[in-house]
Parts: structure tokens; C-alpha cells; sequence
């Protein structure tokens, strides 16, 4: 069984087990965060697809870590102007492992 959840405006196919990195949301390490905004849930007899969202399925993860992403630098240069740019951006991330899906 399979789910496909929207955390943080991104949809993300997940299954029991699986880690995923979603955008920063509050829990404690360790903690539960229940993603309610099940798009779709797929089954060996079939898939159901919500409008917009299936009613009464969820997916209960547990709360691994608070993080931030690798560094993203941006330099923008223009040639003969003296013109130079550097910025640089950390995201913040939460790392979850999905422990049930709840249909």
C-alpha cells in the first residue's frame, strides 16, 4: 500500500517504512505528525483518488530529525560593469519516517 500526501505545498509518494524530507513543520524529535492531505491512496485492488483530498486517510510518521539542506549559491556577474553578486541559502528541512497509513 501506498500513499501520496502533500506536506510544506509538495506532494510526495510515500509507503510504510520510507523516510522522506519534508519542508520544516513543528514536532518534537521523535514525536508524531499525522499528514491528514492524502491525495491518493493506492491498494492491491485498486487506487482511490481524492477531490481533493480522500476522506478519513492519513499517514502517522515519526519525527527523526530537524535539519537544514546543503548550501544553494547564487552569483550573478555581469562582465565590464563591475558587478558581482553572492548570495547563499540553507532550507530548512524535517526528516520523517512513515510508520502506518491509515485509510
Amino acid at each position: 500500500m501506498y500513499a501520496v500526501v502533500e506536506a510544506g505545498g509538495k506532494q510526495y509518494r510515500v509507503s510504510e517504512g520510507e523516510r522522506i524530507r519534508v519542508e520544516k513543520c513543528s514536532g518534537e524529535i521523535g514525536g508524531t505528525v499525522t499528514l491528514d492531505k492524502v491525495v491518493l491512496l493506492g491498494r492491491d485492488d485498486g487506487a482511490v483518488i481524492g477531490a481533493p483530498y480522500v476522506e478519513g486517510a492519513s499517514v502517522v510518521t515519526k519525527v527523526i530529525a530537524h535539519d537544514k539542506e546543503d548550501k544553494v549559491i547564487v552569483f550573478k556577474y555581469r562582465r565590464k560593469k563591475n558587478y558581482r553578486r553572492f548570495r547563499g541559502h540553507r532550507q530548512q528541512y524535517t526528516e520523517l519516517s512513515v510508520e502506518s497509513i491509515v485509510s
